[in-house]
């Protein structure tokens, strides 16, 4: 007797009879494999009791990473000319790792997910994809902050041109301030940037550094300087006014607040042929400003919140250009901020017990209330009452603030409107120390002190050609370019690494920026065995 094997199944006719199917025959069982059979069978038994840990046909993630984020900021980087900038300095140094890779790194953390250059170093590799960073040590990061502030005049003096020449920027106003940014230490340095000073940031209990930044009209940051934490801002006109000259920029007004005014800085500010446009300090008692706020005359409407009056104080040189802007709505605001003042004050004061408690400590603090003290009078007798002169003296300036120019060649609204552009550089610290957190710093070499902010500053640089070409916030457009990531997906067949979608909006993004959109499938292999030549 002879046996035939067979692989078969049963079907069902359209009759719904049950009838056998076979799919393969293998011959007399005489000669066949059992060994074969054997290892058909243990297969076949996967298809309805897999094997633990094994999902045939199907795929998983390994891990995703924000993706949108970092591909921007690198496109940019290049656009900029920063990359080839960078390149050309470090041509011929011959660093082991590529040093311009590692400074866009740390300033896409600094855009992206400010943390420590140590964090950063695991953030790099990690958490985000960096184009063209296969690896990142800190100490690879310590050694391109060195060489950033080795060239960092020279690096912002190009890259400043670069921009300037790509965006058809305006230069021939340079707005100029200052704050200040503290350290994690209770110990300032004898000699060096960490010293106690007058802080911007309401922390007098930690040593500090004062930060200058200078930008264009439209926002684009020019250069930035770190001075010690008690340097004055009137002192820092002079380098910084130094440092600019060097760059040969065509005719430019400095525009700065009312920190820097003093009739030495403005002489310097108009050596070469420069021109000022500062704020005055209209409650110091100046002469020259006290004559120019009593000069009679109308206003003229520049736009719904802006009105002007252009005024002058004395004659031939000593001839001094002022202009008077009032705000109707400010105006408005500070009146009912002066009223809601002394009617607090009226309170206050009928609380206290003036026969016997004048010197009480309630009646020491109303006096030196950082908001109170000034509207406070106190008579022979020690009563304290609200001192309606002062008030008489604040009601004239209400809504109002004065400048003062050098260039005769602007109007009086040119130079209203280019001193209310000064708000750009209010911006640009909000943005440093808040979204780049630039403060507090931890570094303690002044080098590493000075390249983090040199980090911070090219940050700001990206971050404001980007919301120019999106008209957006850079929360914004970070919040939505991050949602698109990099996923790493593995099966039995292989590994894949593939882009999500684009929204619309995130599309929107890549269009408004200029900026091609990533390529969906980054990286594929097969797992399948090579079959024998």
């Amino acid at each position: 007797m002879v046996e035939y094997l067979q692989l078969a199944h049963n079907v069902r006719d359209p009759g719904g009879q049950s009838k056998v199917h076979v799919i393969y025959n293998f011959g007399r069982s005489d000669q066949v494999d059992p060994n074969a059979l054997h290892r058909l069978a243990r297969s076949l038994e996967r298809l309805d009791e897999p094997v633990p840990g094994e999902r045939h046909g199907e795929l998983w993630v390994q891990r995703s990473r924000p993706l949108g984020g970092a591909v921007v900021l690198a496109a940019l980087w290049d656009r900029l000319g920063i990359a080839d900038e960078l390149r050309r300095l470090l041509r011929e140094r011959g660093f082991a790792v590529d040093i311009e890779r590692v400074l866009f790194a740390l300033v896409a953390n600094r855009c992206l997910e400010p943390s420590s250059k140590r964090a950063a170093t695991e953030w790099a590799e990690q958490d985000v994809v960096i184009p063209g960073l296969p690896a990142l040590d800190v100490q690879h990061c310590y050694r391109a902050m060195d060489v950033l502030v080795e060239h960092g005049a020279l690096v912002q003096e190009r890259v400043f041109f670069s921009v300037a020449t790509l965006l058809n920027l305006e230069v021939d106003l340079l707005f100029f301030d200052t704050t200040s940014t503290y350290f994690e230490i209770e110990t300032a340095d004898h000699d060096g940037l960490r010293r106690y000073g007058h802080s911007k940031d309401g922390r007098d209990d930690r040593p500090q550094a004062v930060i200058g930044l200078a930008v264009t009209r439209e926002g684009i940051p020019v250069r930035v300087w770190v001075f010690p934490g008690n340097t004055a801002d009137a002192a820092t006109v002079r380098q910084v006014k130094d440092d600019l000259r060097g760059w040969r920029l065509n005719r430019v007004v400095f525009v700065a607040d009312r920190g820097i005014t003093g009739e030495a800085n403005l002489r310097y500010l108009q050596r070469g042929g420069g021109h000022y446009i500062v704020g005055e300090r209209m409650r110091a008692g100046i002469p020259a400003v006290e004559a120019a706020l009593a000069r009679q005359g109308r206003y003229r409407v520049v736009r719904d919140n802006l009105e002007v009056k252009e005024l002058t104080v004395g004659d031939g040189e000593a001839r001094q250009r002022y202009v008077l802007c009032r705000n109707p709505h400010e105006a408005t605001r500070d009146r009912e901020r002066r009223k809601q003042l002394v009617q607090d004050l009226e309170a206050a004061l009928a609380v206290l017990d003036q026969a016997t408690a004048v010197h009480a400590k309630r009646a020491c603090a109303l006096r030196i209330s950082r908001r109170f003290g000034r509207y406070v009078k106190q008579s022979a007798t020690g009563r304290l009452s609200v001192n309606t002169v002062v008030l008489q003296a604040e009601a004239r300036l209400d809504g109002k603030y004065l400048l003062r120019s050098s260039d005769d060649t602007l109007s009086a609204e040119d130079i209203a409107l280019g001193y209310k552009q000064l708000l750009e550089v209010e911006r640009g610290w909000r943005d440093l120390k808040h979204h780049l957190e630039l403060r507090p710093i931890y570094h303690r070499r002044e080098d590493r002190i000075t390249a983090h902010v040199l980090l911070c500053f090219l940050a700001l640089l990206l971050v404001r050609v980007a919301e120019q070409a999106t008209h957006q916030s850079w929360a914004q457009v970070r919040r939505e370019l991050q949602r698109v990531a990099l996923v790493d997906l593995s099966g039995p067949a292989g590994q894949v690494r593939q882009r999500t979608e684009l929204t619309p909006a995130q599309s929107q993004l890549f269009a408004a920026l200029a900026v091609p959109v990533p390529t969906r499938i980054w990286a594929a292999a097969s797992s399948a065995p090579v079959p024998a030549a």
